[in-house]
């Protein structure tokens, strides 16, 4: 009954970090291409393109 109510702020919480994650990699200094990858990936693998975006992506 109360799984509705976290399953809702969960998915919240993975769309503010989505957008976090867009933000940065609009704002990074890699190439549009790779921009653009990222985007895509971050938007069709919410949880796992943001987390690889931030362990992977950045540091390139």
């Amino acid at each position: 009954m109360g799984y509705g109510y976290m399953g809702g702020i969960f998915g919240l919480l993975i769309l503010i970090l989505d957008i976090v994650a867009i933000v940065d990699v609009l704002k990074s200094s890699i190439d549009t291409g790779k921009q653009a990858l990222w985007i895509i990936l971050i938007l069709f693998l919410p949880v796992i393109g943001m987390v690889l975006y931030f362990f992977v992506g950045k540091k390139t």
